[in-house]
C-alpha cells in the first residue's frame, strides 16, 4: 500500500493485470453478484435526472424494477447501489445477443446523455471505500474476471492503465500522473 493524495491505494493495482474480456465472460459482472453497483450520493440524483433519457434504451423489465423500487435503492450495507431485477440483473443492463451491456452507457455512446455509467462500474476492477479521512483504493478479484486477467497479461496492460480514464475521472490527472511515477518505480 501507499500513499497518493488523499488516497491509500494497493500495490495490487500495478502488479497485476486486466483487460475486460466481453466476448469470454458476456458482461457477467453486471448480471452476477448479490448488489447492484456502488453509488456515490451524487450519482444517485444524476440517474434520477437522467432515466427519462436512458429509458428507451432499457430492457421492459428494466424499466419495471426501476419503477417499482427507484432510480437506485439503498443496499443492506446502507450505502447507495444501482437497482436490481429479482435480486440479480443490474436493472440498467441491456443485451447484444447473450452479451450485458450498460444502457446508459448506450445513451452516452449515442450523445443522449453526458454521464457514460456510475464510476464505480467504469472503475471496475477497482474498487473504492471513502473512509473520513481517506480513499482506499483496491483490485477487486472476482472468478468471472479470469478471462480478463488472462488477457490483460497476454497484452501486458496493468489494472491501473486499463481503467485509466476512470481513475482520472475520480481523482484527476494529478493523481494519475503520481501514480504512473509510483508504478514506474515499483516497476524497477
Amino acid at each position: 500500500m501507499f500513499q497518493l493524495q488523499k488516497t491509500i491505494v494497493s500495490e495490487e493495482i500495478i502488479e497485476n493485470d486486466f483487460v475486460c474480456n466481453l466476448s469470454a465472460c458476456k458482461g457477467a459482472c453486471c448480471v452476477d453478484g448479490d448488489a447492484g453497483a456502488p453509488l456515490t450520493q451524487e450519482e444517485t440524483q444524476i440517474l434520477v435526472d437522467i432515466y427519462p433519457k436512458v429509458k428507451p434504451f432499457l430492457r421492459p423489465e428494466g424499466i419495471e424494477a426501476i419503477e417499482q423500487q427507484g432510480a437506485f435503492v439503498i443496499g443492506d450495507d446502507g450505502e447507495y447501489e444501482t437497482t436490481l431485477i429479482d435480486g440479480k440483473d443490474c436493472a440498467y443492463v441491456i443485451f447484444d445477443g447473450k452479451t450485458a451491456l450498460c444502457g446508459i452507457e448506450q445513451a452516452y455512446n449515442q450523445g443522449i446523455v453526458d454521464w457514460k455509467k456510475p464510476v464505480s462500474c467504469h472503475l471496475y476492477p477497482i474498487r473504492v471505500k471513502e473512509y473520513s479521512d481517506f480513499s482506499a483504493v483496491n483490485y477487486h478479484k472476482w472468478h468471472i474476471c479470469s478471462d480478463a486477467c488472462t488477457l490483460g497479461a497476454e497484452l501486458q496492460v496493468p489494472v491501473y492503465k486499463f481503467v485509466k480514464e476512470a481513475l482520472i475521472r475520480k481523482f484527476g490527472i494529478e493523481w494519475y500522473e503520481e501514480l504512473e511515477k509510483v508504478a514506474a518505480e515499483l516497476k524497477k
